[in-house]
C-alpha cells in the first residue's frame, strides 16, 4: 500500500476472504475527503434536471459509472484507488450488495479499504441512483525526499 498505509488484523485470523480490512493504519499523508459520488454526473445542475439522471436500471452498471467518477475525482487530487482507506457504501436495496462486491472488487484488486455498507430508502442526489459512496484516501504530504542529483563527472 501506498504512503505508509498498513492492513491491520486480528491476531487470530481467519482465512477467509473478505473485500475490506478491519482497519488500516496511516502513519504518515495527507487526508482527501471525498464528498458522495453516484453514478450520476459529478457536475450537474442544481436544482435537478431530469435528463441528467437517466441512469441504467441496474447496479452493476451504475457501480461501474460510480467507480469511473471516483477514479477521476480521486486523479484531479493525485490520488488513485490504491489511496482509498475508508468508504462508507449507501445502497437502495442491499439484496444488491454483491453485484456492486463484484465491480468494487475488479477496480480495487487486492486492496482492501474499510468499508461500512447501509440501505437507504432513497439517495437525495435523485430517486434513480441505487449507490453512492464517500471515501476517505490518503494524499502526499510533501514529506517525500526529491530524488538526488548526479553529481557532473569531472575530466581527467
Amino acid at each position: 500500500m501506498p504512503r505508509d498505509v498498513r492492513p491491520v488484523h486480528h491476531p487470530d485470523k481467519h482465512h477467509v476472504e473478505m473485500p475490506y480490512a478491519p482497519a488500516l493504519l496511516v502513519r504518515r499523508g495527507s487526508l482527501l475527503f471525498l464528498s458522495g459520488l453516484t453514478a450520476a454526473p459529478v457536475y450537474h445542475s442544481h436544482p435537478h434536471r431530469e435528463e441528467e439522471f437517466d441512469l441504467p436500471p441496474h447496479m452493476r452498471e451504475q457501480a461501474v459509472l460510480l467507480m469511473e467518477n471516483l477514479k477521476t475525482t480521486l486523479a484531479a487530487a493525485g490520488c488513485t484507488l490504491a489511496d482509498v482507506v475508508s468508504a462508507t457504501r449507501y445502497l437502495t436495496n442491499v439484496a444488491e450488495q454483491d453485484d456492486l462486491n463484484a465491480v468494487w472488487a475488479a477496480y480495487l484488486g487486492a486492496h482492501r479499504p474499510t468499508t461500512t455498507t447501509v440501505e437507504v430508502s432513497r439517495l437525495a442526489t435523485h430517486a434513480n441512483c441505487k449507490i453512492e459512496i464517500s471515501v476517505i484516501a490518503v494524499a502526499g504530504d510533501g514529506t517525500r525526499k526529491k530524488p538526488a542529483r548526479k553529481k557532473p563527472r569531472r575530466r581527467k
